[in-house]
């Protein structure tokens, strides 16, 4: 069934046509009663359908319901996720976050703004607009002011692109290199990008000469386009305070022949005043009042605002009427009943409305939530005929709240409230470009930066380039090493360096070209890493090869408990269960490391995997690395799992040593099914009756001893690792295959961003965001990591904040102290904790949603992002403070730290942060304490590589005959220098971004097949305009390498019109005794006047003359290749 069925039916009711009629004939005040959830969303979707250019605008209470019925009525209309200029649905938000602040003006909310003043101004569209009072309380700017800023453009118009961009500059638009957000633009020949404020998405506009000869909306995030389009609308920020112009209230500014549909007249405009009066104390507060517009200016308040609801249509619904004449319509409807998970009753309900002749509809927008559904339905009605069994019409939407309307008998149930379930309202907030681009940042080179070249070692990056090459012009890399000395690489070889990513605050030193010191600190690191890799396959061929317990598939129970998950399943989420599940049903043990963000729904896959042993008689024990989170855990898995019939317990030092005695005995006797603990759990006096699975939490906080340990527990029992911030080693075997890998990074649809801001330590800073939390009934968390001078913030806090009751927790407190601060804060029992970092160990608490970090700038970037997923948990905004000095007064490293981490307001960040950035404070512990010292030698990046070239080596060496044959290619060269004189570049004139044209260098250089080549071809062409010559070259020179490596080459010379390759160094190589290097011969004897066999410095090459271009080149070495095939 789709929605648009269920509408047709609604629109059958009485009432409806009514009301439709009322509207028709000019009623002007109606008054609906009886409607209850989600039908309202459903009877304006039944109005918008009649005939006539509708605008309906609709007043909810707050934003969140505003929220929910925006999401109903996209459902209803089948718009989610459709482009704005498509819609008839549009949210009206504030502009701001807090008023007279207007640092926090929200450019996404003024664009969302925006578009709803322009589509009201033209009224062509159907449009309904939702929306709240505190978005009515911000007055507009007027109609003429509007019109006088739009700047129309269409397809093949003749427009001077010189004209078009002094106009934006005229109209305030920042120029950048590349548009990002709202109200900027950029040119790149004869293509100009501009992010106006009347689209989601912002254009690019390509001209040949005059004449504009296409447009496109484009990804900001990707910069690649998304949607063709004829014509346009460019608007500037007419949201701006700054704009000296007159304004008008909302309902002054939208034609008079709009309805309005008010939830509750009454409280909208007590909460119009309440707004007003908040700006004029916030104006109040300003110190420099000449410069501030009056409150009365930008804001209106309830009195103006009901003096001109007479002119328009007005419905009321929800709450008792406020005028005196209006048009009564009676709705007869019930809510839908609350089921708690009982699907008996469920069923029964269901059978009895269907003999009185209801239709019953389930909602869900999640296709796994219908399935299991269906699965649970079928289980429980397994004795009863099939003529007898009850159905249900599924709808692949979400509603906010079922209902049931007994004059249409219809029966409109949701999935998430027969579950249970969380459901959350989706609107489009922040810009997700900003994470790509600080993230590239990050590791973009700039002047000055240290790199490592895989030959030479470090040496310091000097700029791109043009260098003269037998009188052609090419692009190179210019590197500093020791004693000044210069040194050029080709762009061809960018993927043998990296950025140098060590400890902080010690620079490297360089090395010396040509010097063997590089060699061999290359080498030592090269067989460390060797030794460890080896005992890791070993375990990972030993535990492939041995035999574990082999679980039973899934029962009706298992299908019940992940139905009654209370937030929606992500793609990731469901991978990761499958994943798991089938490991834990195959016969050898399953060794899984789950990554993904806090928040994310991790322990989620644990309480599941750890269900699916229990069902099957098997105990799971679960270790944890702090006796506060054992506690965490214990409350987590008794609320999912209180349903069933399961026993849980755990151990911790809080725990008298007699309480201990009776759980181990229980755990001994199986009498206890899962057991939480810290590495206590490890201990030599444990004993299980019958362990199955044991689960890691938070795998990145314990020692190499606990993981030894670890090690001997798991060689045949079904282990699972949960971990937020993976450390690399564990990262990099996994991805290697010693360990099987889900990655989880989708947050749950609707869970907002963290809003990250970084400030000065200050007491309005501090009593704001903690007054604000209070006062929406939430909790703060105060980190300072400081034992020694707790007390005095304590008494600061408590300066700024009088009333408020505040918490502390360290690590040198008692441990039942401790325990007790944790749990009267997890009661409600403190608005604030002030604590030191041990709340980063996965504390877990919905109902705090603030978190200030004091001194941030002292903490790793995967802390801070550990200790920011402690807030956010629920469906309320979420605000974390980083306090620290003046960012110029910070180190590099630490403020690139705190930048990353503001942008990174998403869930979901963690598994870039961890891969990227493992630590720009330096990668710690990789490997061991004794690798720390590698790492600063040569630098994060280049470690990675020489880690991959190590486990490839042993892949193909000692273990060849573990991986199987097709994973490891017959590859005898894993690289090919590529020397040319030919020019082969990007020129400068097509793309000038210095960082931009490296970047891309360094991303066709990584390419390694066809279908990414041609994917960066289109980008390029899609984001600069058709390819220069010598970068279609460019491009060629990456293919040419491929075959290259194929044909067994180490180094290609493309010089002088004459094309030589050069086979591995040393005579013995297992090259020159295979089937390739047959081949090549055969083809040297049959086309001699092509290629020939030379000796050059003692090593074999192979020659062709009068090869003038890359293309030549290409086809020359296919033919070998064809033949070496």
């Amino acid at each position: 069934m789709i929605p648009t069925d269920l509408i047709n039916l609604f629109s059958k009711n009485s009432e409806v046509i009514n009301l439709i009629s009322y509207l028709e004939s000019g009623h002007k005040k109606i008054h609906l009663k009886g409607l209850i959830g989600s039908s309202t969303p459903l009877l304006i979707s039944c109005i918008i359908g009649a005939k006539g250019k509708q605008q309906h605008v609709c007043v909810l209470p707050d934003k969140e319901q505003a929220a929910y019925f925006y999401n109903d009525l996209e459902s209803l209309l089948e718009e989610t996720g459709k482009e704005l200029n498509q819609k008839k649905v549009l949210f009206y938000p504030t502009s701001y976050s807090k008023p007279y602040e207007p640092e926090n003006v929200d450019r996404n909310y003024q664009l969302s703004r925006t578009e709803v003043l322009k589509r009201t101004i033209s009224g062509d569209k159907k449009t309904i607009i939702i929306t709240y009072p505190q978005a009515l309380a911000e007055k507009v700017i007027t109609k003429r002011f509007l019109s006088k800023n739009i700047m129309k453009l269409k397809v093949g118009e003749e427009v001077s692109l010189d004209f078009i961009s002094d106009l934006l500059f005229e109209l305030e638009f920042d120029h950048v290199d590349f548009v990002t957000e709202p109200g900027q633009f950029a040119i790149r020949g004869g293509i100009i990008d501009v992010y106006s404020f009347s689209n989601e998405h912002p254009y690019r506009i390509e001209f040949i000469g005059d004449e504009i000869e296409s447009i496109r909306a484009f990804d900001p995030a990707t910069q690649l386009s998304v949607q063709t389009l004829n014509r346009i609308t460019l608007l500037p920020n007419i949201q701006s305070r700054e704009i000296v112009e007159k304004r008008v209230d909302f309902m002054d500014y939208i034609p008079s022949t709009t309805t309005i549909w008010f939830e509750d007249i009454k409280l909208t405009l007590d909460r119009l005043d309440k707004e007003y009066e908040k700006a004029e104390t916030g104006f109040d507060k300003i110190s420099d009042h000449n410069d501030a517009i009056k409150p009365d200016i930008l804001f209106t308040n309830g009195k103006a605002t009901l003096e001109f609801l007479d002119k328009f249509t007005i419905i009321e619904f929800g709450s008792p009427s406020i005028f005196e004449n209006s048009t009564t319509l009676k709705f007869n409807q019930k809510p839908q009943p609350s089921f708690n998970k009982n699907f008996d009753i469920l069923i029964d309900d269901l059978k009895v409305k269907s003999k009185e002749g209801y239709k019953c509809i389930i909602f869900s927008s999640n296709n796994k939530q219908i399935e299991r559904l269906y699965v649970i339905f079928e289980d429980l009605q397994e004795e009863i005929p099939d003529a007898d069994k009850i159905r249900f019409n599924p709808v692949y939407q979400s509603l906010s709240t079922g209902f049931i309307d007994n004059d249409s008998k219809l029966l409109c149930y949701t999935d998430h409230q027969i579950f249970n379930r969380y459901h959350r309202f989706t609107l489009r907030e922040g810009f997700t470009s900003k994470e790509e681009i600080s993230i590239k940042d990050l590791y973009n080179l700039n002047p000055g930066d240290y790199i490592t070249h895989i030959d030479h070692g470090v040496g310091k990056f000097d700029g791109l380039q043009i260098i003269d090459n037998n009188g052609k012009k090419q692009e190179a890399i210019r590197l500093i090493y020791k004693n000044n000395d210069i040194l050029y690489i080709s762009i061809h070889s960018l993927h043998r360096i990296s950025k140098y990513v060590g400890k902080e605050g010690t620079p490297p030193s360089l090395n010396k070209i040509g010097s063997k010191a590089w060699t061999n600190v290359k080498n030592k690191t090269k067989n460390r890493v060797k030794d460890i890799a080896r005992d890791l396959i070993k375990l990972y061929a030993k535990r492939k090869n041995s035999s574990g317990i082999q679980y039973s598939p899934d029962n009706y129970l298992q299908n019940e408990l992940e139905a009654s998950f209370i937030y929606e399943d992500t793609p990731d989420q469901l991978k990761a269960t499958i994943d798991t599940k089938k490991d834990m049903e195959a016969k050898y043990p399953m060794d899984r490391l789950i990554c993904g963000d806090d928040g994310i729904g991790k322990t989620e896959i644990a309480i599941r995997a750890a269900f699916k042993a229990v069902c099957d008689s098997k105990q799971v024990a679960v270790l944890v690395p702090t006796t506060i989170l054992a506690l965490q855990h214990f409350k987590t898995f008794g609320q999912r799992l209180e349903e069933f019939p399961v026993k849980i317990d755990y151990i911790n030092r809080f725990k008298s040593s007699k309480q201990q005695k009776e759980t181990l005995q229980n755990l001994k006797d199986g009498k206890i099914d899962i057991i939480i603990g810290t590495h206590r759990i490890l201990s030599k006096d444990i004993e299980f009756k019958d362990l199955g699975l044991f689960i890691v939490d938070e795998e990145q906080k314990f020692g190499v001893s606990a993981k030894e340990k670890l090690k001997q527990f798991k060689a045949n029992v079904d282990s699972l690792t949960l971990t937020a911030t993976p450390i690399p080693r564990t990262l990099q075997f996994s991805l290697m295959g010693a360990r099987d890998l889900s990655i989880m990074n989708t947050a749950p649809p609707n869970r907002h961003p963290i809003q990250t801001q970084i400030r000065s330590f200050g007491a309005e800073i501090i009593s704001d965001a903690i007054n604000y939390e209070i006062s929406r009934g939430g909790q703060v968390f105060f980190i300072h990591n400081r034992v020694q001078n707790i007390l005095e913030v304590y008494d600061m806090i408590k300066k700024f904040v009088p009333k408020v009751r505040i918490g502390i927790g360290h690590g040198q407190m008692d441990g039942k102290t401790l325990e007790n601060v944790m749990l009267d804060f997890i009661d409600g029992d403190y608005d604030v904790l002030l604590s030191t970092t041990i709340v980063e160990s996965g504390l877990d608490i919905p109902n705090a949603n603030t978190i200030i970090i004091n001194d941030a700038q002292n903490h790793g970037l995967s802390d801070l992002h550990q200790l920011r997923g402690r807030v956010g948990r629920s469906n309320k905004q979420a605000f974390c403070y980083l306090l620290s000095p003046p960012l110029s007064s910070l180190t590099n490293e630490a403020r690139k730290r705190l930048k990353a981490i503001e942008e990174y307001g998403d869930l979901g960040s963690g598994f870039n942060i961890a891969m990227r950035d493992l630590d720009i404070r330096g990668a710690g512990n990789i490997l061991g304490a004794e690798q720390s010292g590698f790492i600063s030698d040569i630098g994060y990046e280049m470690y990675q590589k020489i880690l991959d070239e190590a486990i490839t080596e042993l892949k193909e060496g000692e273990f060849a005959t573990l991986y199987n044959k097709g994973e490891m290619a017959d590859q005898f060269v894993s690289d090919c220098q590529i020397e040319t004189d030919l020019e082969i570049r990007i020129p400068d004139y097509y793309i000038t971004n210095i960082t931009e044209r490296l970047s891309i260098y360094k991303e066709l250089d990584n390419i390694d097949n066809e279908e990414k080549l041609q994917k960066t071809c289109s980008k390029l062409i899609d984001r600069f305009g058709p390819l220069p010559d010598e970068t279609v070259d460019l491009t060629n020179i990456v293919r040419l390498r491929w075959i290259a490596k194929e044909i067994g080459f180490v180094k290609l010379n493309l010089k002088n019109r004459r094309m030589t390759g050069y086979f591995p160094g040393s005579h013995d190589s297992p090259f020159f005794h295979s089937k390739t290097f047959g081949d090549i011969l055969t083809f040297i004897q049959t086309n001699p006047k092509i290629a020939a066999m030379k000796e050059i410095k003692g090593s074999l090459a192979l020659r062709f003359e009068n090869v003038s271009s890359v293309t030549k080149a290409i086809s020359l070495l296919k033919s070998v290749s064809h033949t070496a095939g």
